[in-house]
């Protein structure tokens, strides 16, 4: 079976081997970070945690009592870091959401259950912290990109009073997953990933989100659509595990692949764009 072979799992899933132009993307979104930093209300790097790698940016906006929009990065779980997304932020803070940008370990220094407990408690922060920021904690929207897009399906499940006693169990709302992954017995046997994140049969099994009850939550599985066979599978699989109900939203953006579709939240006429609007509850018309 093709997808049992090794070399096509790489293939698949190796995303910078597949888009030629991956390294002038990489570059570009540092540049436009850069900016976003530069021209934005944010306060960066404040601890929600004790460890080095637990520190979070904020994004301000003007609105009172604003949505929160929380973006979890990817890079396989082992790569990049929240400064190199920044430039997501800017659209949605202008269109009237606090946006939060939290950080976390990097495997194979910890594990992938390591880095989903460390965003448990960026959530919780998120929710005792939001108002001191302007945020309204009764609508909090968690979203992420690749392997941020896996975490925030782990997240949608997350039993929140067991994270501690005084957090609501309905603390969010929804889930935004762009390109994420939801069956990780495939990512175990994918020869370029393997030695850094570790999986066992037991925990790629324990991890996949196709693989849990569907949440109370909703969540939308956005992909796009010059991506691999492989993360339009992924992408459809949420869907048809979790329901329509737990899944309203599943779409492949036309023209764009695993790194040009994340652009879609910074442009705010956009099919993804609208989507987060919608979700955080503001109307598509303040996205200007």
């Amino acid at each position: 079976m093709a997808s049992r072979d090794p070399a096509w799992l790489d293939a698949q899933y190796n995303n910078r081997a597949r888009v030629a132009e991956a390294p002038r993307i990489l570059e570009r979104w540092a540049q436009a970070s850069a900016l976003a930093r530069e021209q934005s209300d944010c306060v960066l790097d404040v601890p929600y945690g004790d460890a080095p790698s637990e520190t979070l940016d904020l994004f301000r906006t003007r609105a009172p009592q604003a949505p929160v929009f929380v973006f979890i990065h990817g890079g396989w779980w082992r790569a990049l870091d929240k400064r190199d997304y920044s430039f997501v932020a800017p659209a949605l803070a202008d269109a009237g959401a606090l946006v939060v940008m939290p950080n976390y370990a990097l495997c194979p220094a910890v594990s992938i259950d390591a880095i989903a407990l460390q965003l448990t408690r960026a959530l919780a922060w998120v929710w005792r912290h939001a108002r001191a920021h302007g945020g309204d904690p009764r609508r909090i929207v968690v979203g992420g990109h690749s392997a941020g897009g896996h975490v925030a399906a782990m997240l949608l499940g997350c039993r929140w009073p067991q994270v501690a006693a005084d957090l609501p169990a309905n603390l969010l709302r929804a889930a935004i997953s762009v390109s994420g992954l939801f069956e990780l017995e495939t990512i175990r046997r994918t020869p370029f990933l393997a030695p850094d994140l570790r999986l066992t049969a037991e925990s790629a099994r324990r991890l996949s989100p196709a693989l849990m009850p569907a949440p109370a939550g909703r969540l939308a599985a956005v992909v796009g659509g010059d991506e691999s066979e492989e993360f339009l599978r992924q992408n459809r699989l949420i869907r048809s595990a979790w329901g329509e109900a737990a899944v309203p939203v599943c779409e492949a953006i036309p023209g764009t692949n695993h790194f040009t579709v994340l652009h879609e939240f910074a442009h705010a006429r956009s099919r993804l764009h609208r989507i987060a609007l919608e979700w955080l509850g503001l109307a598509a018309g303040n996205a200007g």
